[in-house]
């Protein structure tokens, strides 16, 4: 079993590095990816696990989209130089979720959230959590579902990359590149296969194949659209551990299960 989309508290996650490889293997995990949100300071080496150095971009689209890279070369001088644009982007949009909470009722403020964000990366699942701790949504997830999440009143489309400088950028720091969650992009069929043709031009290896939230049939189209395009799939929990506590790492729900062979496929690209 492997998840090759985890996040710890250089991000939005609640745990560290080391505590996350220790969830993993008492999960009985083989193999993950750190993937945080715009960061690269979750990212360790050790022997007791297989992991694979990832991120997870943020970038601008009509919806929402996130570029997952896999194998990415953490000090390539390209993507320090990126992040810290990202970075400074990510805290606009922090502000920008704190105002709209707060035209909605909600006294909810960036540094609130920042204090749930030990390593100072703010991300929305911080913002849901202060939701949540204030008795504003029952838990993290409705608070994504009911403000948060795309299309919700509380929602931030700024970003500093576009898709296509996503996919380049990981590239660049000799990773590979994948479209993380296609269901919550939030296109129909055909707008979403011209997206994913549209950056296999700019060097996309892949689409997520499986994820927590996909339905059978998400599965099955995305899966079948990898393999109509001859691209690769990825597929991974998005674990948070505390901050979304429903999502159990390698899991998901309670029955996903990635085959160690998508790794496999992944690590030919290389």
């Amino acid at each position: 079993m492997i998840d090759l989309h985890t996040h710890t508290v250089a991000s939005d996650g609640s745990m560290t590095p080391s505590e996350l490889i220790k969830h993993a293997i008492e999960n009985g995990i083989e193999a993950i990816a750190i993937t945080d949100h715009d960061s690269i300071g979750g990212l360790i080496e050790t022997d007791e696990l297989e992991v694979v150095p990832g991120i997870e971009l943020s970038v601008e689209s009509d919806t929402e989209t996130h570029i997952l890279g896999y194998y990415i070369d953490a000090n390539h001088p390209k993507l320090l130089a990126a992040l810290d644009g990202i970075l400074e982007v990510r805290m606009q949009r922090n502000y920008e979720y704190s105002a709209k909470l707060k035209q909605l009722g909600f006294d909810v403020s960036v540094e609130e959230a920042a204090a749930l964000a030990p390593n100072g990366v703010i991300a929305r699942a911080h913002f849901a959590k202060v939701m949540a701790m204030k008795g504003y949504s029952k838990s993290v997830k409705d608070a994504f579902d009911d403000y948060l999440s795309n299309g919700k009143p509380a929602y931030s489309s700024l970003q500093y990359l576009t898709a296509e400088q996503g996919v380049e950028l990981i590239k660049a720091a000799g990773g590979v590149a994948y479209v993380a969650h296609l269901n919550l992009i939030n296109m129909d069929d055909k707008p979403l296969r011209e997206l994913i043709i549209k950056l296999m031009d700019y060097g996309l290896d892949g689409i997520e194949g499986y994820y927590t939230e996909y339905t059978p049939e998400h599965e099955y189209k995305y899966r079948k659209m990898a393999k109509d395009l001859g691209i690769k799939i990825s597929g991974g929990t998005d674990f948070h551990g505390a901050m979304k506590p429903h999502i159990a790492i390698g899991r998901g729900y309670g029955n996903m299960d990635v085959p160690y062979e998508v790794l496999n496929m992944m690590r030919k690209e290389i």
